[in-house]
């Protein structure tokens, strides 16, 4: 039963990171794409690639696939680093309600991973 949370979680999480990205990029609100189109350019490819493996690790973890589990805690890995990555950056900017977004997907990502794991 958990296991499906757990994928449920990843999957979710996923879709929502190229849900808000695609929104800031066609709204033009991701203003570094001017500024510093190299460092964003990374960013932005670190994030989809973290968003792929958050939905194939979740699909496969459902699924109940040999590789779901593995796949799944790389994903997560991932997105710890992103977070915490990406919380500096708003942090920086002042914008508290994204740098607490950012603090409650570490805690489940945290949470989700020890509870995988156990």
């Amino acid at each position: 039963m958990l296991r499906k949370v757990y994928a449920s979680f990843a999957i979710l999480v996923g879709i929502s990171m190229i849900g808000i990205w695609t929104m800031l990029l066609f709204t033009s609100q991701v203003p570094e794409l001017v500024t510093s189109p190299f460092s964003i350019a990374f960013h932005l490819v670190a994030e989809f690639v973290n968003a792929f493996f958050l939905i194939v690790g979740g699909v496969m973890l459902y699924r109940k696939h040999r590789l779901g589990e593995k796949i799944y805690l790389v994903s997560l890995g991932m997105l710890l680093y992103n977070v915490i990555n990406s919380s500096g950056y708003y942090i920086q900017s002042g914008d508290w309600s994204f740098v607490t977004m950012f603090a409650v997907l570490f805690a489940l990502a945290v949470i989700s991973l020890t509870g995988l794991l156990k």
